[in-house]
């Protein structure tokens, strides 16, 4: 049931600082991605080469994954989102500066910190933000999700600026990690106070989701909902720069319609799931975007890719945020569940950009990206999982 009066005041403070956290996030991991075109081209590299760069920062999530879990248990949201964050910051920041030096080395350094302290950062404001729905006794996950896409969006957006100006690499991504860290300093202090996770879980809890069908069955969907969206965010920059023979800042732009696209999907989403359910949502959102990379990729003109390219975020808008909310059904497991949903997930992010690389050494970089409408086929399968659990 909705609940129908108007939620105490702190609450919504806790909400909107939660959207804000999200959005920040999303602001300095989009800094990074379309800021990739001129990385690789100030390190020289070759698809190969920039797939097996753009993995440490895959990696860097991954590793903060089976962690993320017990420091939010320990630390609480607020306090392992302000330390998340100051890591991820400091990895944008150390990624321009590396990139002003032409190393890969210290390139690579940096984008493992954005990621390490992003992914843990990820945990910890979706176990807040599942308090948080929770408590309103609402649906709200998707649209801290699209706040997270509205700040990939103002990342996106000042990116192509900074490119079609020409405003160096380092300054540009020091800039944004600034931001990101003083704006998400400031929105924790309106967490909730106490500890969401109650009753706490022992340590098992966690052990003990590992071996729930529905709960992989779920992180399942995740990971292939966040392949879609990974592989457009690392690849979607140089795909079109290479292969539809874009400028870099139509190259950024390109990429900025597609998290846009996401951001009114996740938006509009939560008025979808309602009215339809999760199950029927997600099955006809997984069926655009795979219509949507399949135009974005085969189209002959720009304009009709990009038509292609908003499906595709419209499409892959719900799959993460669902997931999350169909893990956190249950109050006293949902940390546990999101933490487990959470490391199968991100598993793309790891496996997502040296694939998609060594496909592109031998076909191409657009057309590598067809493995995308391959891999959503199997994920209709998966889509029952998230019935809602009362």
């Amino acid at each position: 049931m909705v609940t129908t009066t108007t939620p105490p005041r702190y609450l919504l403070t806790a909400r909107n600082g939660v959207a804000v956290v999200f959005g920040l996030n999303g602001l300095g991991v989009a800094s990074w991605f379309a800021r990739v075109p001129a990385a690789r081209d100030a390190l020289d590299l070759s698809a190969g080469r920039l797939g097996m760069l753009l993995l440490a920062m895959s990696a860097g999530a991954i590793l903060a994954m089976p962690t993320s879990g017990v420091v939010t248990h320990r630390l609480g949201t607020r306090r392992t989102v302000a330390v998340a964050a100051t890591i991820a910051a400091g990895g944008l920041a150390l990624a321009g500066l590396g990139g002003a030096m032409a190393s890969i080395l210290v390139v690579g350094m940096g984008i493992f910190a954005l990621g390490y302290g992003s992914g843990t950062c990820d945990v910890a404001m979706n176990v807040e933000g599942a308090a948080v729905e929770r408590r309103l006794d609402r649906t709200i996950m998707p649209r801290f999700h699209a706040a997270w896409s509205l700040g990939t969006v103002a990342g996106a957006g000042i990116g192509a600026g900074g490119a079609r100006l020409g405003l160096p690499l380092a300054a540009h991504l020091i800039l944004a990690a600034g931001i990101m860290l003083a704006g998400t300093l400031v929105a924790v202090r309106s967490f909730l106070a106490v500890d969401p996770d109650t009753p706490r879980e022992k340590s098992g809890g966690v052990l003990a989701a590992w071996r729930e069908p529905r709960t992989l069955l779920i992180g399942l969907l995740v990971l292939i909902m966040a392949f879609t969206e990974g592989t457009a965010n690392d690849w979607l920059a140089v795909a079109f720069v290479d292969g539809h023979d874009v400028t870099e800042a139509a190259g950024a732009a390109t990429f900025g319609v597609f998290v846009a696209a996401m951001t009114a999907g996740r938006t509009a989403g939560t008025v979808a799931i309602d009215r339809w359910g999760r199950v029927r949502t997600l099955a006809v959102t997984i069926l655009v975007a795979g219509a949507g990379a399949l135009i974005a990729i085969l189209a002959s003109s720009w304009a009709v890719a990009l038509v292609g390219v908003a499906l595709w975020g419209v499409g892959a808008s719900l799959g993460f945020p669902v997931g999350m909310s169909a893990a956190a059904d249950e109050e006293h497991r949902a940390p546990a569940r999101v933490s487990v949903v959470a490391v199968i997930g991100y598993t793309a992010f790891l496996a997502g950009p040296p694939l998609v690389g060594l496909l592109g050494d031998r076909v191409g970089t657009l057309k590598a990206l067809l493995i995308v409408p391959l891999i959503l086929l199997p994920a209709l399968a998966l889509v029952p999982a998230t019935r809602r659990r009362q």
